[in-house]
């Protein structure tokens, strides 16, 4: 048996992670958000749209409305529509004066600009326009009963815009959850190493719409590690450690993870950021994250596996440029996630010797990388299982959509 035999893709990780966190949510409270205050919040409910939108059609531009159809001088009947206007008649043969936003006579389906036509003796010549210029017609917006929203997604400013319209003042929405953050590592509990990983992860969390504290460190002693994560499972809804995932004689969390729990899956096949590991803790309530501890390997395993946790969200947006250096990889069976810089159109890999940091030469080497904390400059990242010609088209991952 391979020793990565029992390695996941990122994709099924993801998957998995997205099943755990629907478990999770369906025992989680909700609560009502005014809209000022639902940025980075997930919905608790379906919203769907109460009716059409506009309920009539409505004028775009200042002019006349008429009935496409309608032959010869229309007749401009007395009065103007305006937007606070009810909607108005009009007989075949006519037109009638209408003002942007305005709700159009039932019978015209169409508005001529005021400046394109001449008003003479009452009339117009009817313009040679199709049905529909200048007309918001009624339910291109919205149609009643269409889907807007549905439970778990996660809400922006924008969107604020749209649940106004539909005249919503709250939202329903799953309360944050709470986060322990815990170090682990003699050496950095003995103050010999700086901890740097868990402010970016409590940063990437708070992003996330989630309410993170950092609970300090424990040291690499078997009963300890298991003992405080037991700790923080009964006062946070979800812990995440870093450090000790690995095998070697002193990763305890895995160990302790399984004790307390059931692990869904631990290593991914990612590189940097492999060893990670996602588990439910019934007993307690919670769950937990064990993130890698080399801090790029942290960000990326945190960034590319465990955000669809606390998002919801299975897919990142990319742009496309150009590779500026060839890239080879390592052994196959990895996704490498190699962290670039951008200038123009073109993404430069950071760590090539090329680079402002000088790692490898051709062959991308994520095991030094992962540790390099100038790499932390980078603007993003492009995920790939194959080498990479220079100019060749890649897709980045802005590090901006991550968070």
């Amino acid at each position: 048996m391979s020793e990565h035999d029992d390695l996941i893709w990122r994709k099924e990780a993801t998957k998995q992670t997205l099943s755990v966190r629907e478990g999770f949510l369906e025992s989680r409270a909700t609560r009502a958000r005014p809209l000022e205050d639902i940025a980075g919040h997930h919905l608790a409910e379906t919203i769907l749209a109460p009716a059409d939108q506009p309920a009539t059609d409505r004028a775009t531009m200042d002019g006349y409305a008429f009935a496409s159809s309608d032959d010869g001088p229309l007749e401009v009947v007395s009065g103007t529509s305006y937007p606070e206007s009810d909607r108005p008649t009009i007989e075949s043969g006519q037109a009638i004066e209408i003002a942007t936003g305005a709700p159009l006579p039932e019978r015209a389906d169409t508005v001529v600009k005021q400046e394109d036509v001449d008003l003479e003796n009452g009339t117009i010549a009817p313009p040679s326009l199709s049905a529909g210029t200048y007309v918001y017609e009624r339910g291109s917006n919205l149609s009643a009963g269409d889907r807007l929203y549905s439970s778990g997604d996660r809400l922006s400013a924008m969107d604020a815009i749209l649940l106004r319209d539909i005249e919503r003042e709250t939202v329903e929405v799953t309360k944050p959850f709470s986060v322990g953050v815990l170090a682990t590592g003699t050496e950095i509990h003995e103050g010999r190493h700086t901890d740097l990983d868990s402010p970016m992860l409590c940063n990437l969390l708070r992003s996330w719409g989630h309410e993170p504290a950092y609970e300090g460190s424990v040291p690499d002693e078997g009963n300890r590690v298991e003992r405080r994560i037991e700790e923080l499972a009964l006062e946070y809804d979800v812990v995440v450690t870093t450090g000790g995932t690995s095998v070697g004689a002193k990763d305890y969390v895995i160990d302790a993870l399984a004790n307390l729990g059931d692990v869904d899956f631990h290593r991914v096949r990612i590189r940097p950021g492999k060893p990670i590991a996602v588990a439910r803790l019934p007993e307690y309530d919670a769950l937990a994250v064990a993130i890698p501890g080399k801090p790029i390997g942290a960000y990326v395993s945190a960034a590319f596996v465990a955000r669809a946790l606390f998002t919801g969200e299975k897919d990142v947006p990319t742009v496309d440029r150009q590779m500026a250096h060839d890239i080879g990889l390592g052994p196959d069976g990895f996704e490498y996630v190699i962290p670039v810089t951008l200038e123009a159109e073109t993404a430069t890999p950071l760590g090539h010797v090329d680079s402002p940091l000088a790692v490898y030469e051709e062959t991308f080497d994520p095991s030094v990388l992962s540790s390099s904390t100038r790499a932390a400059a980078a603007d993003g990242f492009v995920l790939t299982t194959s080498d990479i010609a220079a100019g060749e088209d890649v897709a980045v991952v802005r590090t901006s959509a991550l968070e």
